[in-house]
């Protein structure tokens, strides 16, 4: 374990299993009002989407099941991420085949998953947690493809990859408006033109 990890696990405020009764106790009390995750050690909280996300979101759900009718793209699918699966994080959606989660629980293990989305938030750690932790958790738990849409910036980044030391080798950043091929095994190219519309 390198020196970085040991201090994440140190400094974890609680363990997994205390996280998921809390998230499992605010599910119930709050009627989906706020997202949990539990991303190196810390629990992370995400805000409901705006409508501008949740546009976002169904842009990708359009595209993807055009091209690809054989996958499901979930919203709100709770995974199991970073390298020893110690992490959960509910990625904006989640890119598997047809089918993929049936039978599978709130925190779902990551094999499988083609590729996760995340829509940035207007939230002060959204660049602590989409732009920085997202990245090696979901490379660490083998995802071959993690999308960024980040409307601050008004661009979208492609990682992909994936290194259980690392997170993701390789990175792809390109402006809203360019063409962004999604490689083998999905195939799916995105024309981003359309995402300018929901920037604010």
């Amino acid at each position: 374990m390198t020196v970085m990890a040991e201090r994440a696990v140190q400094s974890s405020q609680m363990s997994v299993e205390e996280f998921e009764r809390i998230a499992a106790f605010a599910a119930k009390e709050t009627d989906d009002a706020v997202r949990f995750e539990f991303i190196n050690g810390r629990i992370g909280v995400k805000k409901v989407a705006d409508g501008d996300h949740n546009t976002i979101v169904m842009w990708l759900n359009k595209r993807c099941m055009s091209a690809r009718p054989d996958l499901d793209l979930y919203q709100g699918q709770g995974l199991r991420v970073e390298k020893y699966r110690e992490g959960r994080a509910r990625p904006d959606a989640v890119l598997v085949p047809e089918g993929h989660f049936a039978g599978h629980g709130e925190w779902a293990d990551p094999s499988g998953v083609l590729l996760v989305l995340e829509v940035t938030s207007h939230d002060s750690d959204t660049d602590r947690r989409d732009r920085q932790e997202k990245p090696v958790a979901y490379g660490a738990a083998g995802i071959p493809l993690y999308l960024l849409i980040d409307r601050e910036a008004c661009t979208v980044t492609l990682y992909g990859d994936p290194d259980p030391g690392v997170g993701y080798r390789s990175s792809r950043k390109e402006p809203f408006g360019a063409k962004l091929l999604l490689p083998e095994p999905l195939g799916i190219e995105l024309d981003t033109e359309k995402l300018k519309q929901y920037v604010d």
